[in-house]
């Protein structure tokens, strides 16, 4: 937390050309970009994992609905 404050105290207390404003604003533009661009390729991803598990849940119940349940014997019970 000092550190964050002492950052921005540095970068407060300095003064910026017309230049160095343009420059910080692009690579903030290019970082958003990216970030959005990213974005883009988790929703993608997301997507794709949401329809396969959809997919596996079907094929799930389809197979619980064939399986076949077989009686079993019922172990006799002690006697007191």
């Amino acid at each position: 937390m000092l550190f964050i404050y002492l950052l921005n105290f540095i970068i407060m207390s300095s003064r910026y050309t017309k230049a160095d404003l343009e420059n910080i604003v692009s690579t903030q533009l290019e970082n958003l970009n990216a970030m959005h661009d990213l974005l883009g390729i988790m929703k993608f991803q997301n997507d794709l994992i949401h329809n396969i598990n959809q997919t596996l849940r079907e094929e799930i119940c389809q197979f619980k609905k064939q399986q076949v349940m077989y009686p079993t014997r019922r172990k006799p019970k002690p006697k007191l």
